[in-house]
């Protein structure tokens, strides 16, 4: 039995760093109170100190101003507000058309399919081979009444960066507003809305060893965006609902924490791992561009081999990974990233996702990859499909 588990899905979620707790503790035991005015009771106007400093942190990591941040639950709540936020505020000045693509999170992905059930008019862009969008089509495809186009910064899966500022000049261009999903290179990949200009961005602290249960949104000063939760008049009227303080706290923390020499460090960490195994085992595929992703994404397909049954092994070995495989999906369906870049179902269901953070290390690599040769030797030779 193995002594500890080498975690290796952090874009699934990270551990939360220990400083990000320390952070946080005075929010729940000392400074408890909701956010108050300055005309507040003491510890109130205390919290609300905190939350406005958290906001600032944020939004200086993006060189946007604090105003344009709003608090949320996660990056769910962010790419809802966000599509179902403009799609309502311009539907009569503008119309019911956005634009997607078609390897988008679930978040955007089903919110799009949910408006146009609804009637909105959704186009869903292809990807090439690598998972990058066609700006072509994306061009082709903007209409007069679009109101939004939204596409994502990175991939959940096969980490494939787009190009954004040629997406968001693009849209600027056709006076369309652009929203990306920044959750997955947030603070990974640098961000700079005062060169590129991108409407909102969709944040999440989960995924840089912050708290869950918290996440962002920047809106760009001037956006049309309506309230789309009802309640009371936080965050400047923008999202109902009492803030999560020791959250934002947290979030503010992680972002200060995360660094460009740890962002290198997980770059070397996923270029030895593609490297051994590409070196070390045959019939493995790279899913997603070589170069242009996130820097702790590994997503390879070990061909006749079942995802399903490679997790089940390395679990058994003390290893946890996440695959595309279609029996680790609720809705029972192989990955839609790997069939939208023009993967069949046998790449995606033999697609293991491997992502780092901070607390692995290259020995971590060394065992994940030795055990993976003999996972993959093992089951191949009890696979009808491999040719022995």
């Amino acid at each position: 039995m193995f002594d500890k588990m080498i975690y290796l899905d952090n874009s699934a979620s990270t551990r939360l760093d220990e400083k990000v707790m320390d952070a946080m503790k005075p929010y729940y035991f000392d400074t408890y109170a909701v956010a108050t005015s300055e005309f507040g009771y003491s510890m109130g106007i205390e919290a609300k100190e905190g939350l406005e400093k958290a906001r600032e942190t944020i939004a200086s990591s993006l060189a946007a101003s604090a105003e344009e941040i709003v608090f949320t639950s996660g990056d769910t709540e962010s790419s809802n507000m966000a599509i179902k936020g403009v799609i309502a505020a311009l539907k009569k000045k503008k119309g019911e058309h956005i634009i997607v693509s078609k390897i988008e999170d679930f978040s955007v992905l089903n919110t799009a399919k949910n408006l146009e059930k609804k009637g909105y008019n959704v186009d869903y862009i292809s990807v090439d081979a690598e998972g990058i969008v066609d700006l072509d089509e994306l061009k082709s495809k903007i209409r007069d009444d679009t109101a939004l186009v939204s596409i994502q910064h990175a991939n959940q899966e096969i980490g494939t960066l787009q190009d954004l500022d040629a997406i968001a000049n693009i849209c600027k261009e056709k006076d369309v507003l652009f929203h990306t999903d920044a959750t997955h290179s947030y603070m990974r990949v640098p961000i700079d809305v005062s060169k590129t200009p991108v409407d909102m961005i969709t944040m999440s602290a989960h995924t840089i060893h912050g708290p869950r249960g918290v996440g962002a949104l920047y809106v760009r000063k001037g956006t049309a965006l309506e309230k789309w939760m009802d309640g009371g008049f936080q965050e400047a009227n923008r999202r109902a609902g009492l803030e999560n303080i020791p959250g934002a706290v947290g979030f503010a923390k992680a972002v200060e924490l995360a660094s460009p020499e740890e962002t290198e460090f997980l770059r070397s960490l996923r270029d030895y791992t593609i490297k051994r195994i590409f070196d070390e085992i045959p019939h493995v595929t790279l899913n997603g561009n070589k170069t242009q992703r996130t820097p702790q994404n590994a997503n390879i397909t070990f061909h006749y081999v079942e995802g399903e049954s490679m997790t089940l092994h390395l679990d058994m070995r003390g290893f946890a990974v996440s695959t595309g495989s279609a029996c680790f999906s609720r809705s029972l369906e192989a990955s839609h990233v790997i069939l939208g870049i023009g993967g069949d179902h046998e790449r995606a269901h033999g697609s293991i996702r491997f992502t780092f953070g901070r607390y692995n290390s290259k020995e971590d690599v060394d065992a994940i990859v030795d055990a993976m040769k003999e996972v993959v030797t093992q089951l191949r030779a009890i696979s009808p499909l491999f040719n022995k």
